[in-house]
């Protein structure tokens, strides 16, 4: 594995950049620029846009979301199966960055809103990752096209600043890490490092792993931090095909090779 080279499978179209958060040294690269959809792992500028606004008192992490305010929605999360109807705001952050809970993300969307998500990303100078919309079981052609896109490039650039504790402010970076910190979807990048889905955010742990994933019908997205003794990774991989083609465990193992040359980066 080079850093221009990855052996990624040619049946997906790929964006992949993988960083040195001390050096900027880039480590892996595939088309960095360019901007995919990318799924769920937007939801990382709704984390950020939470984390900025509690920190500036414009909102009460402590406050009540009910989830009747916002039509439901299936797939991903846990808040949809559980008996309680209200959560408070930074519960349903967790839930969004450790199990991209679709539900928590609409009502924090419709509490903060879509623009002051954006507001935030502009502010922050945060690039090449966008949110264009609220989850929905249905998009129609009246919708957005993509609940989000992003580029390497934009995510790895995003986890550096959150690595170095200056997407914002230390206390914001902090906060959003703390949260992603939970994130229970290891089967991507993250899956060759052989950590427990569960229970991977506790302890000092080397490697540790920070990551937001995205799924979706010919998507697959793992952005995040590999957290060494010695040396922490900022990484990005992207990957789109054709949804009708035979691709994801193709896509699966080049992502999984990713990692595997990360772990052995970040454990030589």
């Amino acid at each position: 594995m080079t850093a221009t080279h990855p052996p990624l499978t040619d049946a997906a179209t790929w964006s992949v950049l993988v960083r040195d958060v001390a050096t900027g040294e880039t480590v892996l690269s595939r088309s960095p620029e360019l901007e995919l959809s990318a799924a769920s792992t937007p939801k990382l500028l709704l984390l950020v846009a939470c984390a900025v606004l509690a920190e500036r008192g414009d909102l009460d992490l402590d406050e009540r979301l009910d989830r009747s305010s916002v039509e439901p929605v299936g797939d991903s999360g846990l808040w949809q199966h559980l008996a309680q109807s209200t959560l408070a705001v930074g519960d349903a952050a967790m839930l969004v960055a450790s199990v991209s809970d679709n539900l928590a993300t609409n009502a924090l969307l419709e509490r903060i809103g879509l623009d002051a998500v954006e507001r935030v990303r502009a502010e922050l100078g945060i690039e090449g990752v966008r949110l264009h919309d609220r989850v929905r079981d249905h998009r129609g052609p009246e919708h957005p096209a993509r609940l989000g896109t992003a580029s390497a490039t934009g995510l790895a650039d995003l986890m550096v600043r959150l690595a170095a504790r200056r997407l914002g402010s230390a206390a914001v970076s902090d906060r959003v890490l703390g949260w992603l910190r939970h994130s229970v979807d290891l089967s991507m990048v993250a899956a060759a490092f052989a950590k427990d889905p569960l229970s991977h955010g506790h302890g000092a742990e080397h490697p540790g792993i920070v990551n937001k994933t995205g799924t979706d019908a010919g998507v697959r997205v793992d952005a995040g931090l590999v957290l060494g003794a010695r040396r922490t990774l900022a990484y990005a991989a992207l990957a789109n095909w054709a949804p009708e083609t035979d691709t994801t465990d193709a896509v699966l193992t080049s992502m999984r090779a990713i990692g595997a040359e990360l772990r052995r980066l970040v454990e030589e």
